[in-house]
């Protein structure tokens, strides 16, 4: 993968990021529960488990050159 792409790859994810973690979203998964958990720790924990593997799928991943 040549520099800008990786660039402009990690530009995107940062903004997929900030998308994810804006207030909007969070206030609807913060919803008080009826009955049992909030889903708030599962949804943070789960887009920050998705943010930091493809961070990391991003900046590990080799194309074989042909």
């Amino acid at each position: 993968m040549t520099a800008p792409n990786r660039q402009a790859r990690l530009i995107a994810l940062v903004m997929l990021a900030a998308l994810l973690f804006s207030p909007p979203l969070v206030v609807i998964v913060d919803r008080p529960p009826s009955a049992g958990l909030s889903w708030l720790p599962l949804y943070l924990f789960a887009v920050w488990t998705v943010v930091i593997g493809l961070a990391a799928w991003l900046l590990e991943h080799r194309h074989k050159e042909r």
